[in-house]
C-alpha cells in the first residue's frame, strides 16, 4: 500500500496523521483475551502479557505456553482462567476476541497470527519483529484481511504524540529544508544484522512514519572490516533466521525524495544513545532517541555552521516543543503498551486500522530484508516492493554452497 509522507503534506500535515486515542479510555465490558507465550523461546516479550491488566473490562480467558512451569506461572501472574500447552487449543476452547502474541522469537509470529485470524480473533497485539520475510508478511496480511482481523505491532514509540509535533514542525519549515534522515541501532554486542532486526525495526517504522514508503535501498554488511560472504552467515538468535556480520550501512530513497540511512556497528561506544534517528535540516535537527523520555529534542541552527553560543537541546514532549512533560502516567502507559492496546481495541470497534498495523509491520520487514538483498547483490540498489520474497541471506548462503 502506498503511503504519502507526512513531511510532504505542508501545512496540512496534521490532517492526514493517525489520531492517537484519548489518554482516558472508554471502558468496554467483557473483552475476552488470550495470551500466547513460550517460556525459553522468547517468553512473554516486553510486558505484552501483563498489559491487559491495565485495560478496563479485559478478562484473560486462557494462556498458551508449551513449557509447563512457565505456563503455570503465567496463569497465576495474569489470573487467567485456564492454561494450555498449545495455542491452537487455546483458540478453539476459549474463543478469545483479542490475543497478545508475546514471544520475542520472530520465527513463531507469522504462524501464530495466521492461526489467530483463522480462529476468528478480532484483534492481535504482536511483539516485534513482525515476522522474518516479506513472504511471511504477505501471507499474514492475506489471511488477516480475509477474516477481518486487526493487527497492531509493538512499536511503542509510534504512539507517542511527540512524533506528531515533530512532523508538523518539519512540514512547516521549522528546521528549514529537510536534507536527510539518519537512523542508528543500539550498537551494542548485537551490532550489524541482529541490531537491525531487534532494534532497527523501531527505527524503520519511524522512518516510514516521516517519509512514506521506500523507493529503493543500497547496503553493505561487513565482518571484521571485510564484506560479508556466504561463509559468514549463521543461524541467528531469537528465531531471526540467517544473520551475518558485525557492521552494516544502508541507504534508502524515500517516497518524499529524502534519503534515509541506517547504520549499526557492534560495540560502537555510544552507550546506546545513538538508538533512534535524526531529521537533519538546513536550519536545525530533530533528534529522536527511541524509548527515552523525553522522546526527542530540537537543536536549532545550521548544523554545518559553528554556533556563536552553545546550542540548546529543546525537549519535545507529548505537549509539544519546549513544553514541560506533565503527563508522567501517560508516558508510562506508552512504554508499557497500554496506549497501543487501547488503540487496538478502539480500532476493532471502529473497524479501522490501528495506529501501527499490518502495513507498518510488513513495511519494516521489507526494509530490513532489502538491506540483506542489496548486500547479496553486491550493494546494488534494489527496488521496492522486493522481488525476492524469501530471506536473502538464506539464498546467499545456499548460493555459496554451489
Amino acid at each position: 500500500m502506498k503511503r504519502r509522507s507526512f513531511l510532504a503534506l505542508g501545512g496540512a500535515v496534521t490532517a492526514g496523521m493517525p489520531q492517537l486515542i484519548a489518554v482516558e479510555e472508554v471502558p468496554r465490558k467483557n473483552l475476552r483475551v488470550g495470551v500466547i507465550g513460550h517460556t525459553g523461546r522468547g517468553d512473554y516479550g516486553h510486558a505484552l502479557d501483563t498489559v491487559w491488566s491495565r485495560i478496563k473490562g479485559a478478562d484473560v480467558v486462557g494462556v498458551a505456553d508449551p513449557d509447563e512451569a512457565g505456563r503455570q506461572r503465567a496463569v497465576q501472574r495474569l489470573k487467567a482462567k485456564q492454561g494450555f500447552q498449545d495455542h491452537h487449543q487455546l483458540l478453539k476452547e476459549t474463543e478469545p476476541e483479542f490475543v497478545s502474541i508475546c514471544p520475542r522469537y520472530a520465527d513463531q509470529h507469522a504462524d501464530m497470527m495466521v492461526a489467530c485470524a483463522a480462529a476468528g480473533v478480532r484483534g492481535i497485539y504482536v511483539e516485534k519483529p513482525f515476522c522474518r520475510t516479506p513472504a511471511e508478511a504477505d501471507h499474514v496480511r492475506e489471511v488477516c484481511r480475509k477474516h477481518g482481523t486487526r493487527v497492531a505491532v509493538a512499536h511503542r514509540n509510534r504512539y507517542n504524540p511527540a512524533l506528531k509535533h515533530i512532523a508538523t514542525h518539519v512540514a512547516e519549515g521549522g528546521i528549514g529544508k529537510l536534507l536527510e534522515i539518519r537512523g542508528r541501532g543500539k550498537g551494542d554486542r548485537r551490532g550489524g544484522a541482529e541490531d537491525l532486526w531487534v532494534l532497527g525495526s523501531h527505527v524503520m517504522d519511524m522512518i516510514r512514519f516521516f517519509a512514506g514508503d521506500p523507493v529503493n535501498c543500497s547496503a553493505e554488511m561487513r565482518k571484521d572490516g571485510k564484506l560479508v560472504t556466504a561463509d559468514d552467515i549463521y543461524e541467528g538468535a531469537e528465531g531471526l533466521g540467517p544473520l551475518a556480520g558485525d557492521e552494516l550501512h544502508a541507504r534508502f530513497r524515500m517516497a518524499n525524495g529524502v534519503m534515509a540511512t541506517f547504520d549499526s556497528i557492534a560495540n560502537d561506544d555510544t552507550s546506546n544513545f545513538g538508538f533512534g534517528l535524526q531529521l537533519i535540516g538546513s536550519r536545525g535537527i530533530m533528534a529522536i532517541r527511541a524509548d527515552r523520555d523525553p522522546l526527542a529534542h530540537l537543536i536549532e541552527g545550521n548544523p554545518f555552521m559553528p554556533p556563536k553560543n552553545p546550542r540548546e537541546w529543546k525537549p519535545i514532549t507529548t505537549r509539544g516543543i519546549g513544553r514541560k512533560e506533565d503527563r508522567p502516567q501517560f508516558i508510562k502507559e506508552i512504554h508499557e503498551h497500554v496506549v497501543a492496546v487501547r488503540d487496538l481495541v478502539v480500532a476493532v470497534d471502529e473497524n479501522r486500522e490501528p495506529v501501527c498495523g499490518l502495513e507498518e509491520g510488513a513495511g519494516t520487514v521489507e526494509m530490513i530484508c532489502a538491506v540483506f538483498e542489496s548486500h547479496r547483490q553486491g550493494g546494488r540498489a534494489v527496488a521496492f516492493p522486493l522481488k525476492e520474497r524469501g530471506h536473502p541471506l538464506a539464498r546467499m548462503r545456499e548460493g555459496g554452497k554451489k
